[in-house]
């Protein structure tokens, strides 16, 4: 299974960014995706993540309000709406998938099998 993200960028604060998550594991639907994301000199945390077999969505409370996730099966691709991006948000954004995500596990890392390789949002005046 290979996941390509894309979409990170420069973008100032308060401004918009759409990162895109294409996941070539089928029957897509399964799959959980998550989006974690590292700061230089931090440890990755996790940011937003959407359930396979139903699609609930859970977010980190940092993100609440301004991040939204959504997913489109037919095109196996996990999209996260970044809106009023502040200089904290700034960091590597990884998507992560999986089919065996245990219940009450989503924000744990290590709960995923398959990642991607990550894209770089730079939020700067």
């Amino acid at each position: 299974v290979q996941l390509q993200a894309s979409g990170g960028g420069l973008v100032q604060p308060g401004g918009s960014l759409r990162l895109s998550c294409v996941v070539s594991g089928r029957p897509f639907r399964t799959y959980t995706v998550a989006w974690f994301r590292q700061a230089p000199g931090k440890e990755r945390e996790f940011v937003v993540g959407i359930r396979g077999n139903g699609g609930s969505t859970h977010y980190a409370d940092s993100v609440k309000g301004r991040f939204s996730i959504s997913r489109d099966n037919a095109k196996g691709t996990v999209y996260l709406q970044m809106n009023n991006l502040k200089p904290e948000d700034m960091a590597l954004y990884f998507c992560a998938a999986s089919q065996t995500v245990i219940l009450g596990a989503l924000r744990r890392p290590e709960q995923y099998h398959y990642w991607g390789q990550g894209t770089l949002v730079t939020v700067s005046s």
